[in-house]
């Protein structure tokens, strides 16, 4: 590659590097351009997925202030770099190694620490943001119902309690 399209690549990576919440790495080693493709289309927009030479990888991610992906970037090497939810693109490759056993999630980085290729499968298998929330809303909801129920309680006994009364006193008379 001259020069001139290296300093390019990497310019490239570099600000690929600096807008991603996160970077995850893979070994595509045996996949075709139209397997490749599938994986793209899967991950959507949520991601960009760049097949890279390591050397100007390593030179990208240094300038870009990311440190520790050297042991990583070793044999071919493609990047996707997560623009949305991270989670959902762990969800996209994992399923997608399921079907081709040649995809090997590397590891990745979040947030600038390095994670290893464990902990982006227990990435993968976190419920969504959506389901989450509505977990956290729901939790909520039910404690506010706990809470209404406790406070109306004495409002209700004292209610039939006097309707007890009232009754005794109508049939005593």
């Amino acid at each position: 590659m001259a020069r001139p399209k290296k300093s390019e690549a990497i310019a490239e990576l570099v600000d690929l590097f600096r807008e991603s919440s996160g970077v995850l790495l893979t070994e595509y080693r045996g996949l075709t351009v139209e397997q490749l493709k599938d994986l793209r289309r899967a991950m959507g927009d949520n991601a960009e997925y760049k097949v890279a030479k390591n050397t100007l990888a390593k030179i990208a991610a240094k300038e870009a202030g990311v440190k520790g992906l050297d042991e990583e970037l070793v044999g071919p090497t493609a990047i996707a770099f997560v623009k949305g939810d991270i989670a959902q693109v762990a969800k996209a490759l994992r399923d997608f190694a399921k079907d081709h056993d040649k995809l090997v999630i590397k590891s990745g980085v979040l947030e600038g620490a390095i994670v290893p290729a464990e902990d982006v499968a227990k990435l993968a298998n976190l419920e969504s943001r959506e389901v989450l929330l509505a977990k956290a809303a729901g939790a909520l909801k039910a404690s506010l119902f706990k809470a209404a129920y406790v406070l109306q309680a004495p409002v209700t006994k004292t209610v039939r309690t006097v309707d007890a009364l009232r009754e005794k006193q109508e049939s005593a008379a």
